[in-house]
């Protein structure tokens, strides 16, 4: 009898542990293919994606190389000059051809690729709808004009990633309202651009949030001066959005509001109390202040009230009112970017731990304790409707004030300039400048007034910071060698005055344009 066989008569249950260990080695190993494979197929979605860019890419160098050939005397630089108003002037009157316009806006964009990467398709079909467009008798506000669209946001035949693996194949079946609208009005959508991986978004459009209804989140233009914006608000706001989606009040363009000269009564402040605004941040707003009160218009300081509660508390902990559960289930399986690594490790943390480490940080990084429990969600139902019930009193709260100061608008610091490589998914609660107006659901736009000079990069060495601990230090670093780089401020209006806010920003746009050294 071997020693293995006397063992099991002695003691039967040694066979049984033999067995449960052989059991625990297969579970191991079962879990680490399982693994192995999800890696797998997560970088064979990746080079798929990658090739599927490349072709697009090279199917778009290709139609413009073409154009090109055929139409040697296409004055591209003197058409990329053009803001959108003329631009699109001219294309109606017929002095510019849509083909002319799109072939050197694609040549422009794949140029800029070359430089920064930021093309993720090509939007075939804008050749085909560019053929469309030649044979309709009505042109519409946008006739023409091409537009990129951003990567969340759906077009038929494309996929939208959100920079998330798990998305990727996913060809949309229709374009998002927006695209349709934008079309309908003839504008020519023609690549989807980079986003950051998990954008927060609203109707039509891929994320990690769907279905989070604490903090508001839209889409909105982007364009080189106010008045595309307000072409493109009133391209939107048509009969056609208000059919596609009825949750849109039909309320057309107020050129009216747009247009006035009146004076204003703004509010200002040069900070929140929560993040201390850069050297840069701060001029810019004093400059755009002397500007404003010099062209007449009456300045009175405003504090926003209680930044910190508005931050941690209705900001945080409602945009992570699941203590982030839907984000990290997003993410499993997935690629994290080694940008994001360090808050999503954060958001994944266990709710006890997280809350231990905010009693442990409390006494010597309060903010970041805050912050820590914040991320720790509601818990329930019933808190979340007093969160939500919390906003809607902050908000009441906040009017009230803005109503008693009988405020037009709102002058206030833009988080910037722009962060290094690296910073942007390191300082997250950095932007509670613009977090305020997610929460309060108010119209805000940003216009470019001034640039970092060397003054300003001298005293950021001496910035400190409202609580001298890790976020402080990182912001500073954040926007270190900044010299020349755009510096903006942001414009703030009351719910439904659109028009007075981009109203607002073209005053100060036109201001700022006058002065030395100016953007």
């Amino acid at each position: 009898m071997t020693q293995e066989r006397l063992w099991q008569v002695l003691d039967p249950s040694w066979g049984d542990l033999r067995a449960l260990s052989a059991l625990l080695c297969s579970a191991a190993a079962a879990v680490g293919l399982l693994r192995w494979l999800g890696r797998r197929q997560v970088r064979q979605k990746m080079d798929e994606a990658r090739r599927s860019r490349h072709l697009a890419l090279e199917r778009m160098e290709k139609a413009a190389r073409r154009f090109k050939q055929e139409n040697p005397g296409t004055q591209s630089s003197q058409i990329l000059s053009l803001t959108m108003v003329e631009l699109a002037e001219k294309l109606k009157e017929g002095s510019l051809s849509p083909e002319s316009v799109l072939y050197s806006y694609m040549d422009k964009a794949l140029e800029v690729n070359r430089e920064v990467n930021c093309v993720t398709d090509f939007i075939h079909g804008c050749e085909d709808q560019l053929r469309e467009l030649k044979k309709q008798k009505e042109k519409g506000l946008l006739y023409g004009i091409p537009i990129s669209i951003k990567d969340h946001i759906n077009c038929k035949g494309h996929i939208s990633s959100g920079g998330m693996v798990k998305f990727l194949g996913q060809v949309k079946e229709e374009d998002s309202v927006i695209v349709q609208v934008l079309k309908h009005q003839g504008g020519i959508p023609f690549v989807k651009t980079n986003i950051p991986q998990t954008m927060i978004n609203k109707q039509g459009v891929v994320g990690a949030l769907m279905g989070m209804q604490s903090v508001t989140g839209v889409l909105g233009p982007m364009a080189r001066d106010v008045d595309s914006l307000a072409l493109c608000m009133k391209a939107l706001l048509c009969q056609e959005m208000f059919q596609l989606d009825p949750t849109v009040p039909p309320i057309p363009f107020n050129d009216q509001v747009y247009s006035s000269s009146e004076p204003l009564r703004v509010g200002f402040y040069e900070g929140d109390g929560y993040f201390q605004p850069s050297p840069s941040m701060i001029r810019a707003v004093q400059l755009t202040r002397r500007l404003l009160q010099d062209a007449g218009h009456t300045l009175i300081p405003f504090a926003p009230p209680k930044i910190d509660y508005m931050v941690d508390e209705l900001f945080t902990r409602g945009i992570f009112s699941d203590g982030a559960a839907h984000l990290v289930d997003c993410f499993k399986g997935d690629m994290v970017d080694p940008n994001l690594k360090s808050q999503y490790n954060t958001y994944r943390l266990p709710a006890l731990l997280k809350r231990i480490l905010a009693i442990i940080l409390k006494p010597i990084y309060p903010r970041i304790a805050r912050d820590l429990g914040a991320l720790c969600g509601v818990g329930s139902a019933k808190n979340l409707w007093d969160q939500h019930r919390a906003v809607a009193a902050y908000r009441r709260e906040f009017i009230t004030k803005w109503g008693q100061l009988r405020l037009d608008v709102i002058l206030c610091p833009m988080l910037g300039p722009a962060f290094n490589h690296g910073y942007a998914g390191k300082l997250f609660a950095a932007t509670s400048y613009t977090h305020l107006y997610n929460v309060l659901d108010f119209p805000a736009g940003v216009v470019p007034v001034s640039a970092v000079t060397r003054a300003d990069e001298e005293e950021l060495k001496q910035y400190r910071g409202h609580y001298g601990d890790p976020w402080d230090r990182r912001l500073r670093e954040a926007v270190e060698g900044a010299v020349g780089m755009p510096v903006a401020v942001q414009c703030v209006a009351l719910p439904w005055q659109e028009e007075l806010c981009l109203r607002f920003m073209r005053e100060v746009e036109a201001l700022a344009r006058g002065t030395k050294g100016s953007v």
